[in-house]
C-alpha cells in the first residue's frame, strides 16, 4: 500500500465516513489513477476535467456514478492532497429529476406472495413495513427488535444516525414466524450469512426480489428501495405528517420527504383545483342608492 492510499484511508476514517463511502472512495481514485497511470499527486484539474468527459462519453455512466467519483476525487485532493483548491473546480453532472416509482397496496401484496423464502420475506417486509434501506434491514440484530414497546432501533443508518421505527403487529408476527423456524440464537444478526460473524449480503436480498418481482407479474422492476418508497407513499395517502415520515425514513431534509407529495395519487387527487371555482360569482357590491 503505497503512503497516499493509507492516508486517504486514514483521512476517511478520522472523519468518520461509512465503510460502504470509504470503499466507494477507493474504488474511483484507484481507477482514476490507474486511467492515467500515475499517482494523483502528479495529475492536476485538466486531467480531472478530462478523465470526467471520459466518464460521460466512453463509458456512458450514470450522472450518479459520475458524482460519485466528483465526490471520492474531490476529498482526495481538498482532504488527504491539501490543494488550494476550491469545491468549484470539481463540476458536477445535473441529474435528472426522477420521481420514485411506487407500488400500490394490492401490488404489494401480490409481490410478497411470490417471495417463497421466509428468510428473504421476513427481510422484504422490513423494507415495506417499516421503511428500512436494504442495508438498514441485513444488518437487523435482534437486539433492535424492542416488543414491549413495538419499536424497532436501527443502528447507524445513514449518515450513522441511529432513528426508531414502528414495529407493526403484523411484522413482528412475520420475525417471530421466521426466527422460531430459523432456530436463531437470542443475539446476533437477525438474518445471519453463512459466514460466521457476518449478515446477509445486500446483493443476496436485491437478487431475491428481483426473481419474486419477475414471478408475480406486476409489470414493475421491484426493488428493496421501491418498497420503502411504496411505505412513505402510503403513510401519506393514510394522513400520516411529512415531518413524522422524515423522522420515520432518516431523511436530514424535509424537502427529501416532501417529494413523495408528487407520486401520492391521494393527495394530487384530492387538491382542489382553481378551475373549480370559476363558477362561484362573487357577491355584488350593494348600489350607492340602496345605502342611504
Amino acid at each position: 500500500m503505497t503512503p497516499l492510499r493509507q492516508r486517504f484511508i486514514d483521512d476517511m476514517q478520522l472523519r468518520g465516513l461509512a465503510p460502504t463511502t470509504q470503499r466507494s472512495y477507493i474504488h474511483y481514485v484507484a481507477d482514476f489513477a490507474k486511467f492515467y497511470d500515475t499517482s494523483p499527486e502528479y495529475l492536476d484539474l485538466e486531467a480531472i476535467r478530462q478523465y470526467e468527459l471520459h466518464l460521460l462519453h466512453e463509458k456512458k455512466l450514470s450522472p450518479e456514478s459520475i458524482n460519485s467519483f466528483v465526490s471520492a476525487i474531490q476529498f482526495c485532493y481538498l482532504v488527504t492532497l491539501e490543494m488550494p483548491w476550491g469545491k468549484e473546480c470539481f463540476p458536477r453532472v445535473r441529474r435528472t429529476h426522477k420521481l420514485p416509482i411506487v407500488l400500490g397496496p394490492a401490488e404489494v401484496a401480490r409481490f410478497f406472495d411470490h417471495v417463497p423464502s421466509l428468510k428473504y420475506r421476513a427481510a422484504l417486509m422490513l423494507c415495506y413495513g417499516a421503511g428500512l434501506r436494504i442495508s438498514e434491514a441485513v444488518a437487523l440484530k435482534i437486539s433492535d427488535i424492542d416488543t414491549p414497546r413495538m419499536l424497532i432501533r436501527v443502528e447507524e443508518g445513514k449518515g450513522r444516525k441511529d432513528r426508531y421505527v414502528m414495529l407493526s403487529p403484523r411484522l413482528l408476527a412475520v420475525l417471530r414466524c421466521y426466527w422460531r423456524a430459523a432456530r436463531l440464537p437470542k443475539e446476533g444478526f437477525f438474518f445471519p450469512s453463512w459466514r460466521p460473524g457476518r449478515h446477509l449480503t445486500c446483493g443476496a436480498l436485491s437478487q431475491a426480489c428481483h426473481d419474486a418481482s419477475r414471478r408475480s407479474g406486476i409489470g414493475k422492476a421491484v426493488t428493496a428501495h421501491m418498497l420503502r418508497h411504496s411505505f412513505a407513499t402510503h403513510l401519506l395517502e393514510n394522513g400520516t405528517d411529512t415531518r413524522v415520515i422524515q423522522v420515520l425514513l432518516g431523511h436530514s431534509r424535509i424537502d427529501t420527504t416532501a417529494r413523495y407529495t408528487a407520486v401520492s395519487a391521494h393527495v394530487i387527487a384530492g387538491t382542489p383545483s382553481p378551475l373549480d371555482r370559476l363558477g362561484r360569482r362573487p357577491t355584488a357590491p350593494p348600489a350607492q342608492g340602496a345605502q342611504r
